[in-house]
């Protein structure tokens, strides 16, 4: 009892662990309890917030602490829009986001200034803001989306795309009013926001690419890069408030701008989205909930149907944008209720503008009272709006991206060839282990997350104890990169006299189909270049081969460039060997461009055609004069050469000059050299003379 006297207990909490505590068990709780209620776990947690907030049972205020991390978790949901967000499919899909940018703003502005002035009798500027808040929205449904993994269906790009639109003009049309409204609308300040907004937009988008690929290049930290990563989010949205606007633009362009250096398969992907949904996110939703007061509703009847008027016109003009973006571009029910559900919820951008709007004072009443640009009705109305508007986007939401999930999923069900994959990684080197993981990640299967094995092999003549420690050490490193994406990684250690007899048996036993081998780090490739071990592998399996040499991260490449011998489409796994090279495309999110017959590349044309991804074609013959190539690469770029075991189909006498040129021109660059499954193996044969 003594101890108990020690800790306030009074309400609100003040005791931090107290508080903290409240709120972990309200995150742990709303998903267990709602799911089983069919309920959107987003939804419970709005209302948790109202419960425990100021305006219910007093448990908690929304103070600082927790406007900090609330603010991070609105930033954090943009940011993962940005970051998530297919970019071939969202430059494919820009001129439909275009499209469903201008409905969701304009049909909002339209209908909800007409409304304001005629219905509730509202000056010129302040229904035009009042419409704004309409035509703005936040993406609250996104963590559902991405959760049930149809974040790159055309529908969520579209929407997505729209939404920078639709908030950055809404958010303009803030910055203009309130100019107006405060008398400092004159020309500085017209050319002041038009050159702020084209500096950020430009700084943001091509500096922080850079910025980010030399960081990566650089440090290979977990926890560092997590950190740089968060740095830039709050970088981006800081730059977008300097520019006169809100910071949730900044988050989206700082996602965008990092894409394609965070893979969707990558630890450090996992790890943003990790933190972002178990602490950050959940903050911002509490954070919303405890803005609501129930008991406006019950003392003024201004305020219930201001409220009333703006979940129609809000949630109608939503609507009208959905059913007008599916019928313009033919998309199906289940699209629409996603484009809905993500557009309809009003939050962020809104509560900015209400607040905003609120804070301006135009004059005084005859009684001396303020008279406010949106007043006191418009404010509360705009809480009770937040709670509805959320709570039917998470509904419309989950149901349709649990719909096309579904079909997705069945879909891929009927793709066999993923069926069996299980893929190798022989491990040597502790320096390599986490590129080779890495690339393995790359070139797997979406659904393929326990079919991967890594294999140290020992030498049986071997009794120092250190060795098996350090082997161990190894296999744990790729055991731990894998996990941090959720995948599974067997290790295998394996005592034998001989490296490629132990990697030959293995693929034998575990049914291997792929295998990701790493080639020795030295600067100067050494004549033998693959070496003993590695033609040894290539003698005695036919299994799809990549030979690895890292020079830098794989998220760090900017485009891919695939080499492709004369009738390689003639090949046995010539078609594996592209669907793992579709998978690099869509998982990294790099260019790609391939070399190659006629006759090869039409087939590439027709295995990637229903693959997004930005890809591009060059006719190349000329094997013999390989160098040709070669002018073509630059810095950053990653070589993927297709080659032939010497009685292979498509096998040609030039192939053994590769690692020649590749000694030569080729040692600041990764590639991959990649020997695709083979019908047959012939005895005795070498592969590089």
């Amino acid at each position: 009892m003594i101890l108990l006297s020690t800790i306030d207990f009074s309400l609100p909490l003040t005791d931090p662990v107290l508080k903290f505590l409240l709120i972990l068990l309200i995150i742990l709780a709303a998903p267990l309890l709602l799911n089983k209620l069919k309920v959107p776990h987003l939804l419970g947690l709005i209302i948790a917030g109202a419960i425990i907030g100021p305006n219910g049972f007093n448990l908690v205020l929304r103070d600082s602490s927790i406007i900090l991390s609330g603010t991070a978790g609105l930033l954090y949901i943009m940011f993962l829009a940005g970051l998530e967000i297919d970019m071939s499919d969202f430059k494919k899909n820009s001129g439909r986001s275009l499209v469903f940018g201008l409905y969701t703003f304009i049909i909002p502005m339209i209908l909800g200034t007409v409304v304001s002035i005629w219905i509730l009798n509202f000056s010129t500027l302040t229904s035009i803001l009042l419409a704004s808040m309409f035509a703005s929205h936040t993406l609250i449904a996104y963590p559902i989306i991405s959760k049930l993994g149809i974040s790159k269906n055309n529908a969520v790009s579209i929407t997505v795309g729209g939404t920078m639109i639709t908030d950055t003009l809404a958010l303009l049309v803030l910055t203009i009013i309130v100019g107006i409204a405060t008398g400092n609308a004159d020309q500085t300040f017209w050319i002041r926001l038009s050159i702020s907004v084209i500096i950020f937009a430009l700084f943001v988008l091509l500096v922080f690419p850079f910025i980010g690929r030399f960081f990566f290049k650089r440090v290979h930290d977990n926890i560092s890069q997590y950190i740089f990563v968060l740095s830039m989010v709050f970088f981006g949205a800081f730059l977008a408030q300097l520019a006169g606007m809100e910071a949730i633009i900044g988050s989206f362009l700082a996602g965008l701008a990092l894409n394609r250096l965070i893979p969707q398969t990558s630890p450090l992907m996992n790890r943003i989205e990790f933190v972002g949904n178990a602490i950050f996110i959940p903050f911002f939703l509490l954070g919303v909930g405890m803005l609501i007061d129930y008991r406006a509703f019950f003392t003024s009847f201004e305020t219930i149907k201001v409220g009333v008027i703006m979940i129609i016109v809000a949630t109608a003009a939503k609507y009208a944008a959905a059913w007008l973006t599916q019928k313009t571009f033919r998309l199906s029910v289940d699209q629409r209720s996603v484009i809905f559900g993500l557009s309809n919820a009003q939050a962020a951008a809104t509560l900015a503008a209400v607040m905003i709007g609120y804070n301006v004072i135009l004059g005084t009443d005859p009684d001396g009272a303020p008279i406010r640009l949106l007043n006191e009705s418009v404010l509360n109305g705009t809480i009770l709006m937040i709670l509805v508007t959320c709570t039917i986007a998470s509904f419309s939401a989950q149901k349709g991206a649990h719909n096309l999930a579904i079909k997705e999923t069945t879909d891929g069900d009927k793709k066999k060839e993923n069926q069996n994959e299980h893929i190798l990684i022989p491990v040597s080197n502790e320096e390599t282990v986490e590129e080779l993981v890495n690339l393995s990640l790359a070139i797997k299967s979406k659904n393929n997350t326990n079919g991967l094995y890594a294999l140290k092999v020992i030498d049986n003549n071997n009794t120092d104890d250190n060795t098996v420690k350090i082997s161990q050490q190894i296999l744990q490193k790729a055991v731990s990169t894998a996990a941090a994406t959720d995948t599974f990684i067997k290790s295998l250690l394996r005592y034998d006299l001989s490296i490629a007899n132990a990697i030959t048996s293995v693929i034998k036993e575990r049914e291997i189909t792929d295998m990701v081998m790493g080639l020795h780090k030295e600067k100067d490739i050494p004549t033998a270049f693959l070496g003993h071990i590695l033609e040894g592998v290539l003698h005695k399996s036919s299994v799809n081969i990549f030979i690895y040499k890292p020079a830098q991260p794989l998220s760090t490449v900017k485009r891919h460039i695939v080499l492709i011998p004369e009738s390689a489409e003639k090949e046995v796994g010539f078609i594996s060997t592209i669907n793992r090279v579709s998978n690099i495309i869509q998982n990294t999110g790099a260019k790609i461009v391939f070399y190659g017959s006629e006759g090869s590349l039409a087939v590439v044309k027709k295995l990637l055609k229903k693959i997004p991804g930005e890809t591009s074609y060059i006719t190349f013959n000329e094997w013999d004069d390989f160098l040709i190539v070669f002018r073509d690469i630059k810095t950053d770029d990653n070589l993927w050469i297709i080659l032939s075991r010497k009685e292979g189909i498509s096998y040609t006498p030039a192939m053994s000059r590769i690692p020649g040129y590749l000694n030569k021109y080729f040692q600041s660059n990764s590639f991959v050299l990649c020997y695709p499954i083979q019908a047959a193996i012939n005895e005795g044969t070498r592969y590089f003379t």
